[in-house]
């Protein structure tokens, strides 16, 4: 993968926009459709609640709400840290949304202080996700934030 062209892309899809929904929902399909071998790419809102509430995202329909620190998407807010999974039956906590998710990763957002949500992402193949795709995607997030970081911190 050339991640270095898709951050330059996200950021020309991103570049006049500042509504969050807006920019999340056209950054997951972005992801979803330029990244291969993804079943599923979006987002998770933390609620007031703590829990993470389902955003803007591309693949079969998803979890609408994960309980505070449950799951691998619990598990980034938690540790406010990249979590990346390769085999999701062997994490003890995950929850299943998706029978044909194999592996994931998901992403923090970062604002401020404070973790607003995660970028979630998972594929049907096992270890998927290599450490150049953590540290790529990672970039990719951070292209997001920059677009939306006000809005994520309201």
């Amino acid at each position: 993968m050339d991640y270095d062209l898709l951050v330059a892309q996200a950021a020309c899809l991103l570049a006049d926009e500042t509504d969050l929904i807006a920019n999340a929902a056209n950054f997951a399909a972005f992801i979803y459709h330029e990244i291969p071998e993804l079943n599923w790419a979006g987002f998770y809102f933390t609620a007031s609640s703590g829990e993470l509430v389902l955003g803007p995202f591309s693949g079969r329909p998803a979890c609408t709400r994960l309980p505070k620190g449950r799951c691998v998407c619990g598990a980034a807010v938690t540790s406010g840290e990249t979590v990346v999974v390769d085999d999701v039956r062997a994490f003890a906590d995950h929850i299943v949304c998706d029978s044909a998710s194999a592996s994931e990763i998901v992403v923090p957002l970062r604002a401020g202080e404070a973790i607003a949500g995660v970028f979630d992402i998972d594929s049907p193949r096992i270890a998927r996700f290599s450490a150049a795709d953590r540290a790529g995607i990672e970039q990719l997030v951070q292209t997001f934030l920059k677009s939306s970081e006000s809005e994520l911190m309201q």
